[in-house]
């Protein structure tokens, strides 16, 4: 069984990784590093952003150890932290779809009155 502190201390740090997926532009921003490294430049361009704006997001998801920059020469190349954290997120994507498509479809096993109490 779980301890309060246990508990709460998971719960921040759900919350902190929730608070880094919430941006559309870093959800983006870590699907891409989870296919492989890139560099400002080319992630900007990649997802249609200023790269000051790119900058500002590497920061956040810096912030919340979810990306690691390394120095090669004068760039510096940026990736995921850990490569449990692509896993994580490959088996967020997909659960979150199948989700999606079973609301879709009619075809939640959960009856209305549980996802209310969910919300």
């Amino acid at each position: 069984m779980y301890r309060r502190g246990v508990i709460a201390t998971s719960a921040q740090v759900l919350a902190r990784f929730g608070h880094a997926l919430s941006d559309p532009t870093r959800s983006r921003l870590l699907l891409a590093l989870r296919e492989a490294p890139g560099y400002p430049a080319e992630l900007a361009d990649l997802l249609g952003v200023s790269r000051q704006s790119l900058s500002n997001h590497l920061a956040r998801l810096r912030g919340h150890g979810l990306v690691v920059a390394v120095p090669e020469g004068r760039r510096v190349r940026y990736e995921i932290t850990d490569a449990r954290l692509s896993h994580a997120l490959g088996d967020l994507l997909g659960v979150v779809l199948a989700v999606g498509d079973e609301h879709a479809e009619g075809t939640c096993a959960r009856p209305p009155a549980a996802h209310e109490a969910l919300s």
